[in-house]
């Protein structure tokens, strides 16, 4: 069994999440051979070096489920795209490449944190190029603390807004470019998260039948892709009491 998820959002001010998470590693996860986590994990990340006692639990838990034997793989997303090297190695996990193509069910399958398939977003998109650029990293990381924390406050501000007033089909994934992002890898089947909008749709990829499942956000309950011989399963659980 392997279990996939995604847009979690930790953080302190949703116990509810961190519970329903934590859970989670402690049951279902210990008995999967790998657990991947496709971005998005924290609300926010603005360095390995400032990682807060909430953090570090969850880092400690993280390690718990990799010594146990569980394989835990991460990949970046829009909001914690600045984990680094140092968070993994304490973790006991992998950071993966956005996309990655793995052997998932016997066949190949993309995974991607998703963000990049909403072409139609321009604003986003030219942000995303400028913030992700190695310099541009390389600035962030050495940014004094406090300015680091200011900037991820007005990020996520101006996100939150900025999502609210745009039309839903400019945040969600371009039509057109998931088959031609399927194609370019030679898959036919691509997982990802970011749109919060959990579903599998069917499409074509050159003349084949292909599908992109679309992992939920952690919210008002959560949501896992468990991938064994039965199949690809996505599946939304409620939080414990």
């Amino acid at each position: 069994m392997i279990l996939l998820i995604s847009d979690l959002h930790l953080q302190e001010e949703r116990p509810d999440i961190t519970r329903a998470f934590l859970d989670l590693l402690d049951g279902r996860a210990r008995h999967a051979k790998a657990l991947y986590i496709l971005g998005d994990f924290f609300e926010a990340w603005i360095g390995d070096d400032a990682m807060t006692a909430f953090q570090l639990s969850i880092c400690q838990a993280l390690r718990q489920l990799s010594d146990s034997g569980t394989a835990v793989y991460l990949m970046h997303g829009n909001r914690d795209f600045l984990i680094g090297a140092d968070f993994c190695r304490a973790a006991g996990c992998t950071l993966l490449a956005d996309p990655s193509v793995v052997e998932l069910g016997g066949e190949a399958v993309l995974l991607m944190h998703g963000d990049t398939l909403c072409t139609r977003d321009v604003g986003y998109m030219k942000m995303r190029r400028y913030l992700r650029n190695p310099v541009s990293l390389w600035i962030l990381r050495h940014l004094p603390l406090a300015t680091r924390q200011k900037l991820a406050r007005k990020l996520r501000n101006e996100s939150r807004a900025q999502v609210r007033a745009k039309a839903t089909d400019i945040v969600d994934v371009t039509p057109e470019q998931v088959p031609r992002v399927m194609a370019a890898h030679g898959v036919r089947t691509l997982v990802h998260g970011h749109t919060h909008r959990p579903a599998i749709h069917k499409l074509m990829v050159d003349g084949e039948p292909a599908r992109r499942i679309v992992l939920g956000d952690w919210d008002r309950h959560g949501w896992t892709l468990q991938v064994d011989e039965q199949g690809f399963a996505l599946e939304p659980f409620d939080f414990a009491c």
